[in-house]
């Protein structure tokens, strides 16, 4: 018997690998194929019996394991005493950083900057790698349109092209993608890059719809028409696929009544037939189990036929496959050569990874974790992820030297663990640079900071040290609360209903803005919080997110004007709960809302008659405005748009569009802005929203720069799945918009001549 090991060494070309896998298929037993199928949580698992696992060919992934010795232990066990030598896929969720913790994925995408987000998960990837850790759970790019949701912490916002975007930068990241390289052969893509030292396979998820869940409670069902699945939720995932993903995760959730672990439609029909996806998918905790519960399959031995039928190459966690698969092949119930393809895709990605040239890890070969250009690159993605939303008078950037005292207020501004976020099972608190600590090192001695936590949580009801907190604010120049949730409030599982900030913080602030002085809001949060009751108590509102490790001195550069902050929302802030789902791509209706439609309830009188005349889609107790929308955030200095140019105002369907337009720094201080660019088709097969995103830029400018900014819209930024499902792009007219946020006013017009199909 040739030794895998061997065979790949000596056919390392793109061509070798399903050469490789042919081979492969036909020398391991049924067995060994549905261990190849089975992930095993090595955290439930005995060492022990997890290794007789391992050597017997029933296991063909563990997650959950970052003790490096015990992973290498376990790829030796596979690679030299199982029968056929194949290595471990060993997983972990390295969301948003490894041991040095990034922003949360929300908080990256209000950086709308794609080379950060890919800088920081190669940052991630590597210190993951180090730990023996060879593939990760994500990038979620769910579109998440409901703050209710905890999950939308792990989300890139509402925006399908800016979870696109952003989730293809994170997947190149964690793959090791390098930039410019050309695929030389047939057989190569995107996935060449993953052999490389300290690229993890990547995963997306959730496939599909699962930030839609009714009411934002996680795991519930979601009901998405497939004009809308395939216009709103699909898109990022496409973008993955094409970028070269290596898996694909399943959603917890249902899909119009057929959960995802057994929907073919999703699995087969789009991922496999339609995208010709040839990598894997990877059942959720569980999840072909709870098919069961769902009600969808009687019994585990029918879930694990459903699953496989379906198209989930691998079930993680439960056991169905491993117990019930062997007898469902004898029984005819599941084709051979089905299974034979699931397999397929599992030691496909194995040997893209190189595993099977080497599978085990030196850590002395990667850089230390944590090391000084980590945590430059966690800086410098809180530093821009913070999003200003409220500066009444320029009280922000506080000067230093009119300073001889701050008071710090709020349970948030000391909480090492909790600025970290959601999901960081690998995070080190010792690392985190909290904001306390961080002013302290910035003013140093000529400015006491007088911190009173205020709270014992963000959650606690007490007022018995709202006495000290008002305290200190009275003798100091400024006071900063910073304020939020703790981060075990949001992520998977923690949804809320009410999504104001916690506790008694609005008392806190109402009490602080009695003592008079300047009053800054700094807010740690997993999501958009309902802010209504503190916007008009307050002078001004930083948005900080859960930050990260290094979140306490990127909030202090803004703070204190080291830098302007230039985070933008990537998800609109409702005014109140029952505003949601609000997001800025709506659909206009036949009755849209507009300025002055709104009437107060209180307003109306009692003898007004129920009639449809001279009414929109508003509510009459909160109109149909965000508190902030999508796009938005303000800065130290004043950008101005003009001069908005198109390089033709007509133009056939397979031709291109050049936008362009000045942007110039109007302040006195030099500083990021995110320049947008938003479409509108006017008339549509299927009715389009009101504004798309279809571009966006960074562009640094000092004070009074201009600077031309030029997007390039291609046909297939102006195609959208019509009445047949089929990708068009129609004739028509349109408008374009570019500016600073989705309520952007610089304007002008274009028509599409006549469709050509190409």
């Amino acid at each position: 018997m040739s030794n895998p090991v061997t065979a790949a060494v000596e056919t390392a070309d793109g061509g070798s690998v399903e050469r490789r896998i042919v081979e492969l298929l036909g020398e391991m037993t049924l067995a060994e194929k549905i261990g190849q199928m089975t992930q095993l949580d090595a955290a439930e698992e005995p060492g022990a019996r997890l290794r007789d696992g391992v050597r017997a060919g029933d296991v063909g992934a563990v997650l959950n394991e970052v003790d490096v010795q015990v992973v290498n232990e376990l790829q030796r066990v596979a690679v030299q005493e199982s029968r056929l030598g194949i290595p471990l896929l060993v997983g972990r969720d390295v969301l948003h950083g490894f041991r040095t913790v990034l922003p949360i994925p929300l908080g990256q995408a209000a950086t709308w900057n794609p080379d950060l987000v890919r800088r920081g998960a190669r940052m991630a990837a590597l210190e993951a790698a180090s730990a023996g850790v060879n593939w990760t759970f994500a990038p979620m790019i769910d579109i998440s349109r409901d703050p209710r949701w905890g999950r939308i912490a792990e989300s890139f916002g509402e925006d399908v092209h800016l979870t696109s975007v952003l989730g293809v930068a994170m997947i190149e990241g964690f793959q090791g993608k390098q930039q410019g390289r050309v695929a030389l052969e047939a057989d190569q893509g995107p996935w060449d890059d993953l052999a490389h030292a300290g690229s993890i396979a990547a995963c997306a998820k959730h496939f599909a719809g699962y930030g839609a869940c009714e009411s934002g409670r996680d795991y519930a069902t979601t009901n998405i028409p497939e004009n809308e699945l395939r216009n709103v939720y699909l898109p990022p995932f496409r973008a993955a696929i094409d970028a070269g993903v290596a898996s694909v995760m399943a959603s917890f959730s249902e899909l119009d009544g057929v959960p995802a672990s057994g929907n073919r439609f999703l699995m087969t029909g789009i991922l496999r037939d339609e995208w010709r996806f040839d990598g894997f998918v990877v059942s959720d905790w569980g999840s072909v189990a709870q098919l069961v519960v769902h009600g969808f399959a009687a019994d585990e031995k029918e879930a694990a036929c459903e699953a496989v039928a379906a198209g989930v190459n691998m079930e993680m966690a439960s056991t169905t496959y491993a117990r019930h698969l062997a007898e469902l092949v004898e029984e005819g119930r599941i084709d051979l050569q089905l299974l034979d393809r699931m397999v397929a895709g599992i030691l496909r990605t194995k040997l893209r990874l190189g595993l099977f040239v080497d599978p085990y890890t030196a850590p002395s070969s990667f850089p230390r974790v944590a090391n000084r250009d980590n945590l430059e690159t966690a800086r410098q993605a809180a530093l821009q992820s913070i999003v200003l939303l409220e500066n009444r008078n320029r009280v922000l950037p506080l000067d230093p030297s009119a300073l001889r005292s701050v008071a710090v207020i709020g349970p948030m501004a000391d909480a090492p663990y909790e600025q970290l976020g959601t999901w960081i099972f690998d995070g080190d608190p010792q690392l985190s640079q909290t904001p306390v600590r961080a002013m302290r090192e910035f003013l140093g001695e000529d400015v006491d900071v007088k911190y009173v936590a205020a709270m014992e949580t963000s959650r606690s009801c007490s007022r018995g040290f709202f006495a000290e907190a008002i305290r200190a604010a009275r003798e100091s120049d400024a006071v900063i609360a910073f304020l939020g949730e703790e981060s075990i409030l949001s992520g998977e599982a923690h949804c809320r209903a009410d999504i104001g900030l916690p506790g008694n913080q609005a008392e806190l602030v109402r009490t602080l803005r009695e003592t008079g002085k300047p009053l800054i809001a700094v807010i740690l949060a997993g999501r958009p919080l309902t802010l209504k009751n503190i916007v008009d108590e307050v002078d001004a509102i930083l948005y900080a997110w859960h930050p990260g490790t290094m979140g306490g001195p990127a909030i202090v550069d803004v703070l204190f004007g080291v830098e302007s902050p230039s985070g933008k929302l990537p998800v609109t802030f409702p005014s109140v709960v029952g505003q949601i789902p609000i997001h800025y791509a709506r659909k206009n209706t036949g009755k849209p809302p507009g300025d002055g439609t709104f009437v107060h309830i209180d307003d109306i009188a009692a003898n007004i008659r129920q009639s449809s005349l001279g009414m929109s889609s508003s509510h009459l107790d909160a109109g149909y405005k965000p508190l902030y929308p999508f796009g938005y955030g303000l800065s130290y200095t004043r950008f101005a748009y003009s001069g908005i140019v198109l390089s033709k105002t007509r133009l056939k369907s397979h031709e291109s569009l050049t936008v362009q337009a000045d942007v110039t720094n109007e302040g006195d201080l030099e500083a990021e802005e995110v320049v947008q660019l938003y479409v509108r088709d006017l008339v549509g097969n299927v009715t389009r929203p009101v504004r798309e995103l279809k571009g966006f830029t960074r562009l640094r400018l000092k004070p009074g720069e201009s600077r031309v900014v030029s997007f390039v819209l291609a046909p297939k930024d102006l195609a959208f799945h019509g009445r047949n499902m089929q990708l068009m792009t129609e004739p028509g007219d349109f408008h374009v918009w570019i500016g600073g946020s989705s309520e952007a006013q610089l304007r002008a017009e274009f028509t599409i001549d006549r469709y050509e199909e190409r």
